[in-house]
């Protein structure tokens, strides 16, 4: 009887080498482990490859435990190689209902790596399971990219500049986009160019990202992602489909916070026993949140809120497929940021007040300085107002208790920096508050977030503590917006547009528009009184002139939303050529014009 080790050449291995598109690394995995033990000359028979080909990929494989390599004493003798067991796999999601029903299916493509998105339905499932399928890499590519990031890793250092400059780590990537294609062809010479660069991609999210959630974050549906305990599968919030159970689980608390770290150190954030709550972003703008055990009782959690890649802009908020707000609206608030007026958008968590801050601030003159304050990285306004648009962020105390930069002290510091328009991110505090309506005295229009669900609330909220401010400071203020979000039919809308009035006795607001539910429309409420009255007394304009602007504001924006410019940057350029010869808009809007032929 033969020994497991003298296995003579088999004809199904031969069949198997011949139409398989594994690797020769997951082939000899396959082999031995058939096997369990084999001469190393037999298995390069088997696969029909050169010995030495075969002992060095082997050798890989042993360093990452995968095979053993025996060596016997004779030097002329063939060794054997034994199948040592493959690492520990990540744990999987729950498994597919059978029930399941077929509710969509798209593809997500990041950095060359193309996953299959498949969203089922299930009676037995209290929501919806979102199944992101990975292409399948087998276990012996595995180890060589593992093995390969080892390599590269040393070949390419990394300075702490690389980590914490946008710029730098977008540079630092692409050249280990490219070494490590490099290196994959050198390795595995016959493989297509878009499976080298498909493992290019993995490699790179690996190192210099966040792994598989690096797909996640690449699904422009998803608008959060939430890893709530090892135990427990992430979650995301899908923007059809709401919350939805993935396929995916994080190893371990460890690994949980072992990526929030990771996140941490890139924005200069710390996450420890401490520290345990974490505000930050992503270099993307992505904000993220994070906690550790026992701060939550369940394990360590991360929950990442993805912004769009593409801004929103107001040509997307007046489209009637998002209905988030009407021209006539839109055209007002245009209206009131050309025109320098105080302006605060309200609304509940996810209501979208950052999306309509970032629009209505993206009409903004061109040739204005800008500060904006932050306690997270959000805004991205178009590149013509980035040349003199100075982006500020606030920032933890260190874990002695230093450090600190509150909203507030950039708030003061700002007033220095000679701004033409302050953007305040979310004012939340008294002191916060102050400051902001200080800034509108002085003469700068300032906008700014604040959670509220109405525009009673928001006077409430003002007037009464803890925040308290006078009368005679809000007044400075002129119209409120408030964002809706209806979580059960996923829509997001333009509740109630006020303007602020005052008198001796009492501060009131006139409501302007209303959204009605039932209708699903935009209904006006009053005439605006302040509006006007300050428009003619800084500019002028009679009400018949501020008429014609806002229908001219109005023509504009539908000509923009019939031509599709909805790039945030296009919508820059035409507010660009808008304000300095806005003869040529209004030109193209009255003949119909494609917008083509005007931008750039």
């Amino acid at each position: 009887m033969r020994n497991a080790q003298d296995t003579p050449v088999a004809e199904k291995d031969i069949a198997h080498h011949e139409t398989t598109s594994e690797t020769l690394a997951d082939l000899i995995i396959g082999t031995v482990k058939r096997h369990n033990r084999i001469k190393l000359s037999n298995l390069a028979k088997t696969l029909m490859e050169d010995p030495k080909k075969v002992e060095a990929q082997a050798k890989v494989l042993q360093e990452q435990g995968v095979l053993k390599l025996e060596y016997p004493g004779n030097v002329f003798a063939s060794p054997t190689v034994i199948f040592a067991g493959a690492q520990e796999e990540s744990k999987t999601g729950p498994d597919l209902p059978k029930d399941r029903k077929l509710l969509e299916k798209y593809e997500v493509t990041q950095d060359s790596v193309t996953a299959q998105v498949s969203i089922w339905a299930s009676p037995s499932k209290d929501m919806p399971v979102y199944d992101m399928t990975m292409p399948f890499l087998g276990v012996g590519i595995q180890a060589m990219l593992r093995s390969l990031s080892g390599k590269l890793a040393q070949e390419i250092p990394i300075e702490i500049e690389d980590i914490t400059d946008p710029q730098r780590i977008t540079q630092l990537k692409q050249k280990f986009f490219i070494q490590a294609e490099a290196n994959m062809r050198n390795r595995l010479p016959d493989m297509t160019e878009e499976r080298t660069k498909m493992l290019a991609g993995l490699m790179l999210h690996s190192m210099y990202g966040l792994g598989d959630t690096e797909m996640l974050l690449a699904d422009n549906w998803l608008e959060e992602i939430a890893i709530n305990s090892s135990k427990e599968p992430i979650l995301v919030y899908h923007k059809r489909h709401g919350w939805l159970e993935t396929t995916k689980y994080v190893h371990s608390e460890e690994d949980t916070y072992n990526l929030a770290a990771q996140i941490g150190r890139k924005v200069g954030r710390d996450i420890n026993s401490l520290n345990p709550i974490m505000d930050a972003h992503l270099l993307t703008g992505d904000r993220v949140a994070a906690t550790l055990f026992p701060i939550t009782t369940s394990g360590n959690t991360i929950t990442i809120r993805r912004f769009a890649r593409n801004p929103w802009t107001i040509v997307h908020l007046i489209d009637p497929k998002f209905n988030c707000l009407s021209k006539e609206i839109a055209a007002l608030l245009w209206m009131a940021v050309q025109y320098e007026l105080n302006i605060l958008v309200a609304g509940g968590t996810a209501a979208g007040k950052t999306s309509v801050l970032n629009a209505i601030c993206s009409t903004i003159p061109a040739t204005q300085r800008i500060i904006s304050i932050e306690d997270t990285r959000e805004l991205a306004l178009p590149k013509v107002l980035q040349k003199n648009w100075v982006p500020m962020s606030s920032r933890n105390p260190n874990p002695e208790g230093m450090g600190e930069i509150s909203m507030l002290d950039l708030m003061v510091a700002s007033l220095r920096m000679r701004p033409d328009r302050l953007i305040v991110g979310e004012v939340r505090k008294r002191q916060q508050a102050e400051a902001m309506f200080e800034a509108m005295h002085t003469g700068h229009p300032v906008y700014c977030t604040m959670h509220a669900d109405t525009v009673a609330q928001v006077q409430r909220r003002l007037l009464e503590p803890p925040i308290q401010i006078p009368q005679s400071e809000v007044e400075a203020l002129h119209l409120i917006l408030v964002q809706y979000r209806d979580r059960r039919r996923g829509l997001r809308r333009t509740l109630e547009l006020a303007e602020v009035l005052s008198d001796r006795d009492k501060l009131d607001v006139n409501y302007l528009y209303r959204w009605r539910p039932r209708t699903d429309t935009f209904e006006k409420a009053n005439e605006s009184i302040r509006i006007v009255e300050e428009l003619n007394l800084h500019t002028g304009m009679t009400q018949a002139e501020i008429k014609k602007d806002l229908e001219e504001k109005q023509a504009i924006l539908q000509w923009m939303l019939d031509n599709k410019v909805t790039d945030c940057d296009k919508v820059g350029q035409v507010m660009r050529i808008y304000y300095n010869t806005p003869d040529i808009i209004l030109d193209a809007v009255n003949k119909k014009k494609k917008a083509d032929g005007i931008l750039e």
